[in-house]
């Protein structure tokens, strides 16, 4: 017998005989078995310890991991998010309740358990990837068993370390440290992932970073408990620890490589660039003359068509407006509206805010987006403000000739918000009396309830509507409203600037809509 089984087998701290000495404040009588017990060292104390902090922050980053990698790969945060944390909470509790039938021998559990965690939670983003590039429906299973063996591993751990520790508290002493120190653990990882591990590793190498960590713990484990653990155990789980950390580094070494494939086979085309932003992860890529950006997955633009959708957001709301000289857009970080608005000579001023730094700093310094982008943002008349539109609009205090929206679909409750009524009012409030307001909205053919409830909104705002919608072969048919506080009348729309797409010959039928797309009670509009 180990002297790390025969700690568990005497009637010491951990049997009710124990627990009751000293919650009495008295001290069990000696055996062979506390006497091993007793020759743990501080050091070894502030081993476990360490140990449950890292189990509580790595936890909580395998969640987010998952979750933002599927939020990525499936969109719907809200939806994966709560799939990934439901499930991951009530694995934890099957692992609890698994832990009643471990061994005696606690420590060695917990070393193979840390082993494990480092295993399969490190490799989960990258076979998350390469199931979603390879596969065709295998994603979801294959995230779900993942999240499963984790939070099932996850949920021994703590069992396992109220065992560990009972020699060095009492019972009640005992459970509140480690609860503590695992929260506590918890809020790290909540603070180290949005700002250390995903920008600047990206969810690939953190998944693997934090796999490290785990089988790290088990190695120092090993080290520091050598002397309770038996020796041809100690020696298997020091080979397989080891050979687990290096198949990790070998993998961050050529991640590069490996992101390069897997992102070529979900693209399609040739990948000039990934990079994870604080926000999002932003993918450019190449095909012939075709340059295309995505966020987190959803096409952008194609430089193929982005013309006719620039064109049609910018130049009708720009002819309605009595002037266009200080102008407001949100979103539109890739500089391609600010591009079509500046073919204006009468425009003054432009604001523009976008949330993600990256983007902007992507359509400023990226040869071929500033090439398309014509070098927009390096106008003068261009003022770049990073920061939450929303928060923006709460806190200004100008008033604009022309607002335009050019955010992402709202397909998740953090852009949704955008598309409230609450916010339209907003604009409507920095709206001059003679300006207009034009958002983008969605597919009034692939998602007409979208498209009707923004025009909705908009017109609940206390703005007058006018919706309209352009062909867009990346995209489909593909919907706009404006919104003023003065009728709209579409055939005052002239289009007097250079462009590619749009005219005055067709600027009558952008206010069209067929019948399958109408909104229900509506009828045609009649041609101009």
């Amino acid at each position: 017998m180990s002297s790390d089984a025969a700690s568990l087998t005497e009637p010491t701290p951990g049997t009710l005989e124990g627990h009751e000495a000293l919650e009495r404040g008295e001290r069990p009588s000696s055996s062979p078995a506390e006497r091993a017990l007793a020759q743990l060292r501080g050091g070894q104390l502030a081993v476990l310890v360490l140990a449950v902090f890292a189990a509580g922050l790595c936890s909580i980053v395998y969640e987010l991991l998952v979750g933002t990698a599927s939020s990525y790969f499936l969109g719907d945060s809200v939806r994966q998010f709560s799939i990934t944390i439901g499930l991951f909470m009530a694995s934890m509790g099957l692992g609890s309740f698994l832990s009643r039938h471990l061994g005696e021998q606690v420590l060695r559990t917990f070393v193979w358990v840390e082993i494990a965690l480092g295993i399969v939670g490190g490799l989960c983003i990258p076979a998350l990837y390469a199931t979603y590039a390879y596969t065709d429906d295998l994603y979801q299973p294959v995230m779900i068993g993942f999240i499963v063996v984790i939070g099932t591993l996850t949920g021994l751990e703590i069992p396992i370390l109220v065992l560990a520790m009972r020699r060095f508290f009492r019972l009640k002493e005992n459970l509140s440290n480690i609860l503590s120190l695992d929260y506590l653990g918890a809020l790290a990882a909540t603070l180290l992932f949005p700002f250390v591990l995903l920008p600047t590793l990206g969810t690939f190498k953190s998944s693997l970073a934090i796999g490290g960590l785990n089988i790290v713990v088990a190695l120092v484990v090993l080290r520091s408990f050598r002397a309770q653990l038996e020796p041809a155990g100690r020696s298997i789980a020091w080979l397989v620890a080891c050979l687990a950390l290096v198949g990790q580094l070998g993998l961050v070494l050529f991640s590069a490589q490996l992101l390069r494939g897997w992102h070529g086979a979900i693209y399609e085309d040739r990948v000039l660039l990934m990079r994870q932003s604080k926000y999002q992860k932003l993918v450019l890529t190449e095909h012939k003359t075709d340059l295309r950006l995505f966020l987190n997955g959803n096409l952008q633009f194609s430089s193929l068509d982005e013309h006719r959708y620039h064109e049609a957001l910018v130049h009708p709301a720009f002819a309605l407006a009595a002037r266009g000289q200080r102008i407001l857009v949100l979103g539109g970080g890739d500089g391609l509206a600010v591009r079509e608005l500046l073919k204006h000579a009468s425009v003054e001023s432009i604001t523009l805010v976008d949330l993600d730094p990256a983007v902007t700093e992507l359509a400023l310094t990226h040869h071929r987006l500033k090439a398309l982008n014509q070098g927009s943002l390096s106008s003068s008349k261009v003022s770049i403000r990073n920061e939450d539109a929303w928060a923006y609009m709460d806190h200004t205090d100008t008033r604009f000739d022309l607002i335009l929206m050019d955010l992402p679909d709202p397909n998740d409750v953090s852009v949704a918000r955008l598309y409230s009524r609450e916010f339209f009012a907003m604009a409507s409030r920095h709206l001059a009396r003679d300006g207009v307001f034009v958002t983008q909205s969605t597919s009034p053919f692939f998602a007409p309830e979208a498209f009707w409830t923004i025009e909705s909104s908009v017109a609940a705002a206390g703005l007058q509507t006018l919706p309209y919608h352009v062909n867009v072969p990346s995209f489909g048919d593909w919907g706009f409203v404006l919104g003023a506080h003065f009728p709209l009348k579409p055939e005052r729309i002239h289009v007097d600037v250079e462009t590619r797409y749009l005219d005055d010959a067709l600027v009558p039928s952008l206010f069209r809509f067929p019948k399958d797309v109408l909104r229900p009670g509506m009828t045609p509009r009649r041609p101009l």
